[in-house]
């Protein structure tokens, strides 16, 4: 295997550094301005465009997150009143989670930035696909493959 030109691999390290610096930034303006994580926001994001009050369960089955990864994203978005939790009607071991008038209100104010804009903003496919390609890439010559979640594990 040949090394790689040294130009080109300061390119893709600086292309990354960036990257990871603007979700810093991001993360805090959101936590300066609008006293939210990047992750706490996506998910009122998805709730709002979902239209309906979801179990943890159906939530997880959608997000694909470990189980106490969210139930300890939806305890803090419910201790800001951002959502609402209640015992689901038909068995009262679930929770129920609901957008709230205040969750909306942070949706509205706060920037669209960061994947979750993606679903909203208007991008060629092939461009999408090839960001799909890239970040899998990225995968790989990071020598991260050992260190991803396992998704079976995370439908719990």
């Amino acid at each position: 295997m040949s090394t790689p030109p040294a130009a080109q691999t300061l390119a893709a390290i600086h292309a990354w550094t960036r990257l990871d610096q603007a979700f810093a930034g991001l993360n805090r303006e959101l936590q300066r301005h609008h006293q939210v994580t990047g992750a706490q926001l996506a998910i009122l994001r998805m709730l709002d465009e979902w239209g309906e009050a979801l179990s943890l369960q159906e939530m997880r089955d959608r997000l694909v997150m470990h189980p106490a990864t969210l139930g300890q994203l939806v305890d803090r978005l419910a201790s800001r009143e951002w959502v609402a939790l209640a015992a689901d009607p038909d068995d009262r071991r679930r929770r129920i989670v609901r957008l709230t008038t205040k969750g909306r209100r942070l949706i509205r104010n706060a920037p669209l930035a960061g994947p979750i804009r993606l679903r909203y903003a208007k991008a060629d496919p092939a461009r999408l696909q090839r960001l799909a390609a890239a970040f899998e890439d990225a995968i790989v010559l990071f020598g991260l493959e050992n260190y991803q979640p396992d998704r079976t594990s995370q439908k719990g």
